[in-house]
């Protein structure tokens, strides 16, 4: 009886720990309009410049940043970034894992444009979708700039779902040994 137990708590987490893996995850801003992907403030320009050549080669729309582009001025590493970053997120539906670029940036809920420069708000807006002859494959894949890619400073929900998933495993371990 008990080993019957046991099997249907490991059956029960393990489809839980599917469920949650599979779920959509947005942070409390995200999801609709009103957020935006910024390059941080306190990083350097060579590490906004991996971040920003990543963005637009996995399919951000850069063309605004270009030289005779709306967003070009200030033509900064880092304004370039933010806008690059921002089109990168939108266009991957505001999904709160396409603003992890290996801690360089960060998400906010106040408008970044100016200066004659919209940043886009929402997918629609951000242009064609990543199916398009961007570079996009089509399907959002996070942003491996490094090994902690999934770590927002320790506030990235992946993370959290790490931890989590070890300590239901470690827990289902012990359930086991008894």
């Amino acid at each position: 009886m008990a080993n019957a137990a046991r099997l249907i708590l490991l059956v029960a987490v393990a489809s839980a720990l599917a469920g949650l893996s599979a779920m959509r995850v947005f942070l409390p801003c995200c999801g609709e309009d009103g957020a935006w992907c910024v390059c941080r403030t306190d990083q350097s320009d060579a590490a906004l410049q991996k971040t920003l050549d990543y963005a637009c080669g996995a399919g951000a729309d850069c063309k605004p940043i270009l030289q005779n582009g709306a967003c070009f001025a200030p033509d900064t590493v880092r304004a370039h970034c933010s806008y690059a970053v921002n089109s990168f997120f939108q266009r991957n539906n505001q999904n709160s894992q396409a603003c992890v670029f290996s801690g360089t940036t960060t998400l906010v809920t106040s408008d970044p444009s100016g200066n004659g420069c919209q940043y886009p708000a929402s997918a629609s807006a951000a242009g064609t979708s990543m199916n398009g002859g961007n570079g996009g494959s089509g399907a959002y894949s996070p942003p491996m700039l490094g090994p902690s890619a999934f770590d927002n400073n320790g506030a990235g929900f992946s993370t959290v779902v790490g931890v989590t998933k070890r300590v239901v495993i470690l827990a289902c371990c012990a359930l086991m040994a008894l």
